[in-house]
């Protein structure tokens, strides 16, 4: 991950030219929203307005590999929202266990990272069993692959962590140990800016 938490004049236009051509490709993803916003709040935090670490945010979930989309808006906040919306696990985020405690707890090959520290770095929030199901209803993502969802602290207390993914057409959530990790599982995140 960087330390800088701002990006380049280079990496902020290709940030933003990238995000433009992935929302006019996906209008299914934001009916009824216009490009014309998005930029304008993404300048906005460019423009010393707002923060320039949501920008950072924003390119880290494409760097590695999430393809960052925006699939809302809050009325209530003005915000967008985007999410990780790769074909299947972001590949900059995999193999990777649930959480600190998980990682340290695993005795032999220990993962490189975990998704909650990993999340927290790049400043966004894993997707919720519930955000992970409406996420889906915009297309099929991990038909190969499954993501880390955030996991209520009843389970966690018990060693366990839960994950997602779509078979058979239909969305499924399961449970592993906090200290497992899979070559073919990431996690899936959120930005509001």
């Amino acid at each position: 991950m960087d330390t800088k938490k701002e990006l380049s004049s280079d990496q902020r236009e290709v940030l933003f030219r990238t995000l433009k051509s992935r929302f006019e490709k996906n209008k299914n993803r934001h009916q009824g929203l216009e490009w014309a916003s998005v930029q304008s709040k993404l300048e906005f935090h460019l423009n010393g307005k707002g923060s320039l670490e949501k920008l950072w945010s924003l390119h880290q979930m494409e760097i590695t590999g999430g393809e960052p989309d925006v699939v809302g808006f809050d009325d209530n906040t003005g915000e967008f929202i985007f999410y990780d919306c790769s074909a299947e696990s972001p590949k900059g985020r995999r193999s990777i266990c649930f959480d600190r405690e998980g990682l340290e707890s695993r005795k032999d090959f220990p993962p490189a990272n975990n998704a909650v520290d990993i999340a927290a770095e790049m400043g966004i929030d894993i997707l919720t069993e519930s955000e992970y199901r409406e996420f889906q209803q915009l297309g099929e993502f991990d038909t190969k692959t499954s993501s880390w969802i955030q996991t209520p602290d009843a389970v966690r207390k018990l060693g366990g962590a839960l994950f997602c993914d779509r078979r058979y057409d239909h969305v499924f959530t399961y449970h592993n140990g906090a200290q497992s990790y899979y070559g073919v599982r990431a996690f899936r995140g959120k930005l509001r800016i």
